[in-house]
């Protein structure tokens, strides 16, 4: 939005009569709980889906009664308010964040603008598992009637259905064709005598890909010629795969079109999948695997297709980088979280239903839903890090490593067997440094699998202690360090040969040997803490200033 576009806005919502159920309006002068900012992010949002209004509006600046403008001081750097869209994703359904966040400079002060999405079709936001609501003006829970009325809102009509009334099954590929049949018949053994008796025509209905012999546009996706695409304009049957450099620039590239039922496995040929060598420490000899299981990529691509929003006319991408792969397809991801597909094992929504259907009876899919579970399954297997999902701009990415993150995650998995695929879930993010709920700090805390202080997790010693790999136990000391005792004394030893000692001195002498896991702020905010320490205790004092101190031996 222009500024003359965002005045005209702010003056539409302050000419409300009073706040509505989208639109509330907070002084917050200088600080907003961070909670209470979620509570209000999932009631807007819910309420928008409910009034059948595209967003809903939070502002900050705006005085609660009489709706003069006071201006706000809430992260008035944009780097900290942009980063809010993180922060709020983190903790509500399917990722769901802010469509933008406006700021605007008024005579009277600034204000802030949230516009926040309606919740999607079918699927209520909630924020830390909990939906909320408004009654008139006043946060709440979202009720019951309420819940239920948007899960049982219908999606739109099934895209995939849709009848190609010019298209016949000239317009399909015939290898395409013939390998359909095949599929059709492995998924059906008991009907293979028959299947090789049918035409054409028949297979295609039987299959679910024709309806009374018309081709519908499942039929032109899986099995169509690539000259036939148009038949579903101004949708697009692309499959986008983009090979990037360590300097992320592109390297190579390639586009498919249909027949999706033969593009899966060309760019599976396009795929460098590596052999990839390393050492467990449970034996002499090294793991030597494939970077990918091929199964995971397929059911990856599988997916994409299977749940595209082909209405938002977009293509499927696979990037292909050094030591990962990332799938991207339009549209939002209905079951709500990762989270909720492990816990259940089946999908509760499909976006394209009869493309789904065509893709399980060509034997491409699992009707029961356990592809996505299978794939975790795969990584864990291999010591990998799990697939990681991102759900933003109404986008799913799903980034699959080729590689052993963390050691100690690796060995953890060797030597638990048994650990639910819940808790893996968990101490992945360990490993790839994703923040922790208190509620799932606490949890791993309890069973003993980390330690630490937040945000600076990591895998517990009490893991790592009975294994007798000399590099892990290294790598452990690198990242959780001494305890304070060891630096001080480190200071106090170098004060005693040098008599003297600048701030610089003594960040070069320590550190490079601070947890690897602290960042160079949070080392330099620890060397401090450390001098003050010392200071304190009467064993050492700065002769110099608080600018530019030069630290000395106490006598």
């Amino acid at each position: 939005m222009t500024t003359v576009d965002l005045q005209n806005k702010l003056s539409e919502l302050r000419s409300l009569p009073g706040e509505t159920e989208v639109v509330e309006f907070k002084e917050a002068k200088n600080q907003f709980d961070f909670g209470k900012l979620g509570k209000y992010f999932s009631a807007l949002s819910n309420e928008a889906n409910l009034k059948n209004q595209r967003s809903g509006w939070l502002v900050f600046g705006i005085a609660d009664k009489g709706k003069q403008i006071v201006g706000t001081n809430f992260r008035d750097d944009r780097v900290s308010l942009d980063s809010l869209k993180g922060e709020i994703a983190n903790k509500t359904t399917n990722r769901i964040t802010f469509l933008e966040i406006y700021e605007l400079l008024m005579p009277e002060g600034r204000v802030v603008l949230f516009q926040i999405p309606a919740a999607p079709r079918g699927i209520p936001t909630a924020w830390e598992n909990h939906y909320y609501g408004r009654d008139g003006e006043e946060l709440s829970a979202l009720n019951i009637e309420e819940i239920e009325r948007i899960r049982s809102q219908q999606v739109l009509a099934d895209w995939s259905a849709g009848l190609c009334s010019e298209a016949s099954v000239s317009d399909l590929d015939t290898r395409a064709l013939t390998i359909a049949r095949a599929n059709y018949a492995r998924k059906n053994p008991h009907l293979e005598a028959e299947i090789a008796q049918w035409d054409d025509l028949t297979f295609l209905n039987k299959a679910k890909l024709a309806v009374n012999g018309k081709m519908t546009r499942t039929a032109i996706l899986l099995l169509g010629r690539s000259e036939a695409e148009h038949f579903i304009t101004p949708s697009v049957a692309r499959i986008s795969w983009i090979l990037k450099g360590h300097d992320n620039m592109d390297r190579d590239y390639a586009h498919f079109s249909c027949p999706f039922l033969l593009a899966v496995d060309e760019v599976y040929q396009k795929i460098r999948n590596l052999k990839y060598r390393y050492m467990t420490g449970e034996t002499l000899f090294p793991e030597e695997v494939q970077q990918y299981e091929p199964f995971v990529i397929r059911e990856a691509l599988h997916n994409c297709i299977a749940h595209q929003d082909y209405t938002a006319g977009g293509k499927i991408i696979v990037i292909e980088r050094e030591d990962n792969l990332t799938f991207i397809n339009e549209g939002s991801f209905l079951p709500g979280s990762i989270e909720e597909v492990i816990r259940s094992d089946a999908p509760t929504h499909y976006r394209n239903p009869f493309l789904a259907q065509a893709m399980v009876n060509l034997n491409m899919i699992d009707t029961i839903g356990s592809g996505i579970r299978r794939m975790f399954m795969f990584q864990r297997e291999r010591l990998f890090p799990m697939p990681e999902y991102e759900f933003t701009q109404n986008k799913v990415k799903m980034t699959l490593l080729g590689h052993v993150l963390d050691l100690a995650f690796a060995r953890l998995l060797i030597r638990n067997p048994d650990l639910s695929l819940e808790d893996i879930l968990l101490l992945d993010k360990i490993q790839k440094r994703k923040p922790l709920t208190e509620k799932e700090a606490r949890f791993l805390k309890d069973k003993r699998y980390i330690e630490g202080r937040k945000p600076n997790y990591m895998i517990t010693a009490q893991v790592i202690r009975p294994i007798s790999d000399k590099g892990l136990k290294a790598q452990y000391i690198r990242q959780r360090g001494f305890d304070d005792a060891h630096y001080k004394k480190l200071i106090l030893e170098y004060l005693e040969k040098y008599s003297h000692a600048t701030r610089q001195d003594i960040d070069r002498l320590l550190l490079d040997k601070l947890p690897e896991i602290l960042t160079e702020s949070q080392k330099k905010s620890k060397i401090g803490n450390l001098l003050s320490g010392l200071r304190i205790s009467g064993l050492i004092t700065n002769k110099g200033s608080a600018a530019h101190p030069n630290w000395v031996l106490c006598k």
